[in-house]
């Protein structure tokens, strides 16, 4: 079978086990994809949209916004053609010297310096945090106090430390959001439900 041939079998399969989807249409493609990358039905549960998510984010991707991740994992596992067609700048300021020589003169994280730094230069980005609760948190506490406006937040960190408080912080603000609620996600979640959006484009 051809790598189209297997992607094409294994969603058919995974419609076939979701059965009648009961959500918003227009949510399903992304958590087929999510379920394609990670074989976790669970997902079908834990995702969460806000209203409208999905459609606000690709007419965001469509203007050339920026996809800021939280780890390089999620920026490599976002495809690159597909972002390039739509002119999309895909970032991920963790690793970079000058995040780093801040986040260790202020005694902070580089999750935290990483996402000031995203505000700054890209304030109405997409943001795809896969990894990093603290990214997380920090960004709704940047949103809450005006200081980034996000057109998406894709807030899918997995773990066990501060992970479900980050998700739960990410619902209380009126940004556009897709989340995984309780523990899992991960880098590879946050770059399907990207990937997910280009393809629908």
């Amino acid at each position: 079978m051809t790598p189209e041939e297997i992607e094409q079998a294994s969603m058919a399969i995974i419609a076939e086990e979701l059965g009648d989807w009961s959500g918003d249409e227009e949510n399903l493609p992304v958590v087929k994809r999510v379920i394609h990358t990670t074989a976790d039905f669970d997902f079908a549960r834990n995702l969460c949209f806000s209203g409208g998510a999905v459609a606000r984010a690709r007419e965001a991707l469509r203007r050339g916004v920026t996809v800021v991740t939280d780890t390089a994992m999620a920026a490599a596992g976002i495809n690159k053609k597909a972002a390039s067609r739509w002119n999309v700048p895909v970032v991920c300021h963790m690793g970079e010297p000058a995040v780093q020589d801040e986040a260790m003169m202020r005694g902070t994280t580089r999750a935290v310096v990483s996402m000031e730094r995203a505000a700054l230069d890209t304030p109405d980005a997409i943001f795809a945090i896969g990894n990093a609760p603290t990214a997380l948190i920090h960004l709704c506490e940047l949103i809450r106090h005006r200081l980034v406006r996000p057109s998406l937040v894709i807030g899918v960190p997995v773990g066990f430390v501060n992970v479900v408080e980050a998700k739960e912080m990410l619902s209380a603000t009126d940004v556009p959001q897709i989340a995984a609620m309780g523990r899992k996600g991960g880098s590879t979640v946050a770059a399907a439900i990207v990937n997910a959006l280009f393809y629908g484009m």
